[in-house]
């Protein structure tokens, strides 16, 4: 059996990119009976951005509801907080004796910072470090990626390299496994969604926020009774993720000009409407005190499994506990 972990930073309210790029893959993994799930999230990681106490607790309890509500099941799967396995942080301090600065300069998180003239934290330079101890303390066999993000996994398998040389073969060097191509998910600009664009259209809201989101996608400047070219239309775009019947229906009517922008778009919000009421409402039935009962179970497997692994880790590296 194959242990597989993935974890979501609490840096904001979840979309739709998050929903179809995240949550569905990880249903799906959930039902994978030959392999075991686990699922954390990472509220130490989200401090790199958010420094607002409220927030940051706010966003860590929405996504676990948004989770549970969604089919993430706490006796099928292992649901944690990152914060209730404080071991990841001794074993990142591990790590970071092992690793040099050149090495942490090269990682993608770094070098965005560094591309856009931030300030850069330390926290975000030493993010790598973190990754890999949550990975490897777990002993995960797979952690699914996007192409973009291999690099983070084969730099956490450069660590326990080091590691292992060093103190001895202990830690699983852990291997990537390539998420199921989706078609980028387009925000309201056209750009991909993303909290840092705010062009987001956000998996809970009323729904008048929904309205509104939808409406402001861009649209181009046909007239009405002009055909309409779909694979250039933001708003068709979301149709192939929310109006997977009708996608022929409306794929035709877009090319012969039989339907304009706001009706698209009125379909479109029906739709949305359809497949996220039921979550919605799911959500909002769920309190904060029923969520940490929920995952108690998960929290209390990924304590005593850090507590073991940092007890070897501890004694093969000489630290007298």
């Amino acid at each position: 059996m194959k242990r597989i972990l993935t974890g979501i930073k609490p840096s904001g309210d979840l979309h739709l990119g998050n929903y179809f790029g995240v949550i569905e893959p990880l249903l799906e993994l959930q039902e994978r009976t030959e392999d075991e799930l686990f699922v954390f999230i990472a509220n130490y990681h989200a401090q790199t951005s958010v420094h607002d106490k409220e927030a940051l607790e706010r966003n860590s309890y929405n996504i676990l509801k948004i989770y549970i509500a969604a089919g993430l099941d706490p006796q099928k799967s292992t649901i944690y907080l990152q914060s209730d396995v404080p071991e990841v942080q001794e074993l990142a301090w591990i790590f970071s004796t092992l690793t040099t600065m050149p090495e942490l300069m090269r990682a993608h998180a770094f070098k965005d910072a560094e591309a856009k003239n931030k300030d850069i934290n330390v926290g975000t330079f030493y993010y790598p470090l973190l990754m890999a101890a949550d990975i490897t303390l777990m002993k995960a066999d797979l952690v699914p990626v996007g192409k973009d993000q291999i690099q983070h996994v084969e730099m956490a398998r450069e660590m326990v390299r080091d590691f292992n040389v060093t103190y001895g073969d202990f830690l699983i060097e852990p291997k990537e496994m390539i998420k199921k191509e989706i078609a980028t998910v387009p925000g309201t600009d056209g750009q991909k969604m993303s909290k840092s664009y705010k062009n987001v259209v956000p998996i809970i809201a009323s729904d008048e926020e929904w309205k509104k989101a939808i409406f402001s996608i861009k649209t181009g400047t046909s007239p009405l009774g002009e055909p309409i070219d779909p694979n250039t239309c933001n708003i068709f775009a979301l149709h192939k993720l929310l109006s997977k019947e009708q996608v022929p229906e409306l794929e035709k009517r877009y090319k012969e000009g039989s339907i304009g922008f706001k009706e698209s778009k009125e379909i479109l919000i029906e739709n949305l409407k359809k497949k996220f009421s039921p979550l919605r409402d799911k959500f909002n039935s769920i309190s904060n005190k029923e969520i940490l009962e929920m995952i108690e179970g998960g929290r209390e497997r990924a304590k005593s499994i850090a507590k073991e692994n940092i007890e070897k880790i501890r004694e093969l590296s000489g630290i007298i506990s």
